[in-house]
């Protein structure tokens, strides 16, 4: 444990922006698990309108430096793609 002031403060801003940087990769998660469950359903139009606030969530947990911004990147694109790819497939 810490004994200097100055590292027991950073203790403790630690562990505050740990517990904050949960909540957000916590929601970040579970839009890209309610994305993918709604690709598994077929619910394709359910699944455009709520990629938008995917890429939304994504991007501001990639702002905050809570996860990193390529692979924000790489996890847009791939639910892009497929969100794109089931929608040329019900068209067909």
């Amino acid at each position: 444990m810490a004994n200097h002031k100055s590292a027991l403060k950073r203790a403790r801003q630690s562990e505050s922006h740990r517990l904050r940087n949960l909540v957000h990769k916590s929601r970040a998660k579970t839009a890209v698990k309610g994305m993918r469950a709604l690709l598994a359903d077929k619910k394709i139009d359910e699944a455009k309108n709520a990629l938008n606030e995917t890429v939304s969530i994504l991007q501001s947990t990639a702002s905050k430096r809570v996860i990193p911004k390529k692979r924000t990147a790489r996890k847009i694109s791939r639910i892009a793609r497929a969100v794109n790819r089931a929608a040329s497939q019900k068209t067909t």
